[in-house]
């Protein structure tokens, strides 16, 4: 911990590098406001700059803080000593997609832990604003920093365009993947499928909802599944291929999952033969609100989701558990 002037930071140097400082507390500038970190989560893509050291055509170029999925207190601004919710991305606000109300999709984009904008494995930041969401008295910090999480599997949902009663399969039964499982319930699928290699996330998935799982990487095993909306929330080849095989002929494949090289690839063929409808998943947009609603209703349950918990000064063990994926999700509290 620093004194009243700095505070710890976890920054990335490399390849499985991490290394804690004491960094000077950031001061706010217009607009922005000074937040103490009380949540992270650790994402899939975090694990991609822990292991790779980028994630496809990103490279890191530089020590980096990484973590974008986060809540925090408000030490000064207009919301001062709120517990808030943060949204990671900044967009521009000005260019055509922005004006549209696509912020997700703004060229300029800033991203927490992403390129030079630091992100939350630390005691202090500075954020807009406008990108704090107040969170319920019943939601926890840790519930706060699952709303990114959860907002990813709303855009996603979103995304999969499913009629009311229709069937859905996802592949990936990790946070996102089971948050897409609850989602589809939330909505009114008649049938969810899961399918994931790791027995722990198909059991976890049972839990949450689905109808059937596969424990299997084999694609073979989804045939015949007909699934009106596929979610693939793996990144991986085997993944989209199987989603291809659950897709029914004229069904929607949603790409979720980041590979770990900037390629993807499917069974052409098949895709052609059934006219499956692609779409690519880009982060999320504005769906904090929604988000919040979910849980704060007790629709979506995040809680159960978070099976480890490190302080910041453990960081990279809390990665190490991370990547051996023998929980769900892990949690680090500065």
């Amino acid at each position: 911990m620093g004194d009243d002037s700095t505070g710890m930071a976890v920054r990335l140097h490399g390849v499985g590098a991490l290394r804690g400082t004491s960094e000077p507390r950031p001061v706010p500038g217009d607009g922005m406001s000074l937040v103490r970190v009380t949540a992270v989560g650790l994402c899939g893509s975090d694990l991609h700059w822990f292991t790779h050291g980028g994630i496809g055509d990103a490279q890191l170029t530089r020590p980096v803080v990484p973590g974008h999925e986060f809540a925090g207190v408000v030490a000064s601004g207009p919301l001062h000593g709120r517990r808030v919710a943060v949204d990671p991305a900044i967009p521009c606000g000005r260019c055509a997609r922005c004006l549209e109300g696509y912020g997700n999709l703004c060229p300029t984009v800033r991203f927490a832990g992403h390129g030079e904008l630091d992100g939350a494995l630390r005691e202090w930041l500075a954020w807009p604003t406008s990108l704090l969401h107040p969170l319920p008295d019943n939601l926890s910090d840790t519930d706060g920093a699952m709303l990114e999480p959860l907002g990813v599997a709303v855009h996603a949902f979103d995304l999969g365009h499913l009629r009311l009663g229709g069937s859905v399969a996802v592949v990936g039964c990790g946070p996102i993947g089971l948050l897409l499982v609850q989602l589809a319930r939330v909505a009114g699928a008649s049938r969810v499928v899961a399918m994931d290699p790791l027995v722990h996330r198909t059991e976890a998935a049972r839990r949450f909802g689905a109808d059937e799982t596969v424990t299997a990487d084999a694609a073979d095993r989804l045939d015949g599944v007909d699934a009106d909306v596929v979610f693939e929330v793996a990144g991986n080849d085997r993944a989209v291929h199987a989603a291809v095989v659950a897709a029914r002929p004229g069904g929607r494949v949603v790409l979720v999952g980041i590979p770990d090289e900037d390629t993807t690839t499917f069974p052409a063929g098949a895709a052609r033969r059934k006219g499956l409808t692609f779409a690519m998943c880009r982060r999320m947009n504005h769906v904090y609100p929604r988000a919040i609603d979910l849980v704060q209703r007790g629709r979506v349950d995040v809680a159960s989701l978070v099976t480890h918990r490190f302080p910041l000064t453990q960081a990279t063990e809390a990665f190490r558990t991370a990547v051996r994926r023998a929980g769900l999700k892990v949690v680090v509290t500065p």
